[in-house]
């Protein structure tokens, strides 16, 4: 008789969507293959031009999934630091002061640097997962839409590779090369603003007037997720573990010209040089020196699409950004590629490789709905904080704005901010 053997899957993707899935799959019964093109693990450099170095926010739910792959709490929490606090508080640039326009002290996220999160998932999985400078090239089904063959390069030696797996999973982010085989017109919507990001690393300047300086003009640093509201832009400020601060400055611009398969752009000395002045004409100089001290901050080129219609294609199935390319504002991203990996990991061990329909259409069921209302709302939060126009509203003003006219700022008003009843269902 044949051994009964494992079901196997392919992840296209080695960011933590792609190893968050892996962590669930395997959980589930599953072997697991991860391909991805970089050629080593990211780097726990605190600076740098790629989203892979910068910060962001778990939510309870996203945590609890975490520390169930890693055995334990103690590494992630000893690796991010708590967020308590959501403020959004507007910025008098002639005056340089700031006032608070909107505060919630139940938010219970964790803030944590994107590589020190990918380093513990990924170092956490069995050796040989994840193999590093592995370029997707392309897949086939087959007749009976049983296995699934995926072809990769490698990369050491330009070795062509197949590997065949019952599951495909794209976790190849927003730019998806897999998901344009099945919705080859989907296109990206600029949102009408880029992003500056950077990371300050202050460790041995702790007591420099900059740092002690920016302490005193945001005094819960280190506990509160602060949003700083000028007229027609805003920027997030929080504090990371290990000396290190956070900040994302949205700036409205014609879309920019993008090269290669990157929603980050290359940045001139004379870019920087003009963000420095600008800082300095808009924001309090606590945060404007922040941004002045900062190396090689980088522009994040902001989009999103309109929520898909499905999520799964015979046995190829969409995760992240992949599945679900957003705007940042409502601390979504990570949080969404997280859950849709546990959440397809429970499908799977609940229906079984015999049922794998079934378990792709309840894992569709499950995250559609939320997605596609995520994906929207945080594209208004957006259009509100840059001060772009909406059909339902006024335009938002900070300096007139009223506690009613804010409440769409607070994290808590995305859709489904705390349904755990939507995990437990599987």
């Amino acid at each position: 008789m044949e051994k009964t053997r494992n079901p196997k899957a392919v992840v296209v993707g080695g960011s933590i969507a792609g190893v968050s899935c892996a962590h669930a799959l395997i959980a589930a019964g599953w072997d697991v293959v991860v391909l991805e093109k970089s050629c080593a693990p990211p780097t726990r450099c605190p600076t740098g031009a790629g989203l892979g170095l910068a910060g962001l926010g778990l939510d309870p739910l996203s945590r609890k999934f975490i520390d169930s792959w890693l055995g334990k709490s103690d590494p992630l929490n000893n690796s991010s630091l708590p967020l308590s606090i959501d403020q959004t508080q507007a910025t008098d640039a002639e005056n340089k002061i700031n006032w608070t326009l909107i505060r919630d002290e139940n938010f219970n996220f964790r803030a944590a640097h994107w590589a020190d999160l990918h380093g513990l998932l990924y170092g956490a999985l069995p050796l040989h997962t994840v193999l590093w400078g592995h370029l997707f090239l392309s897949f086939c089904i087959s007749d009976d839409k049983a296995p699934v063959k995926v072809m990769a390069r490698v990369l050491e030696n330009e070795e062509v590779i197949q590997i065949v797996a019952d599951l495909l999973v794209a976790a190849d982010g927003c730019l998806s090369t897999i998901r344009r085989n099945f919705l080859p017109d989907l296109r990206l919507r600029y949102s009408g603003y880029s992003a500056w990001r950077g990371v300050l690393d202050f460790s041995g300047d702790e007591n420099s007037d900059t740092i002690i300086n920016l302490r005193k003009a945001y005094p819960e640093l280190g506990k509160c997720l602060y949003f700083n509201q000028g007229s027609g832009t805003h920027c997030v400020l929080f504090e990371l573990q290990n000396k290190r601060i956070n900040w994302i400055w949205y700036i409205n611009q014609p879309e920019p010209e993008l090269k290669g398969n990157s929603v980050t752009m290359k940045v001139s000395s004379n870019m920087i040089e003009k963000l420095h002045e600008e800082a300095e004409k808009i924001w309090v100089p606590e945060l404007s020196r922040i941004v002045k001290e900062t190396k090689e901050p980088f522009v994040n080129v902001i989009y999103d699409c309109d929520p898909l219609e499905q999520l799964f294609w015979d046995n190829v199935v969409l995760i992240g950004d992949a599945a679900h390319p957003i705007t940042p504002h409502g601390s979504r991203s990570t949080n969404m590629s997280i859950l849709d990996a546990a959440i397809l990991g429970r499908c799977l061990e609940k229906w079984k490789l015999g049922n794998l329909a079934m378990a792709l259409k309840e894992f569709q069921s499950i995250r559609l709905p939320v997605i596609s209302k995520q994906v929207l709302h945080s594209r208004r939060m957006g259009r509100i904080k840059q001060g772009l126009v909406l059909p339902d509203r006024k335009i938002f003003d900070p300096k007139t704005a009223t506690p009613e006219d804010c409440q769409e700022l607070l994290q808590k008003s995305v859709p489904f901010f705390a349904t755990p009843s939507l995990v437990d269902s599987t």
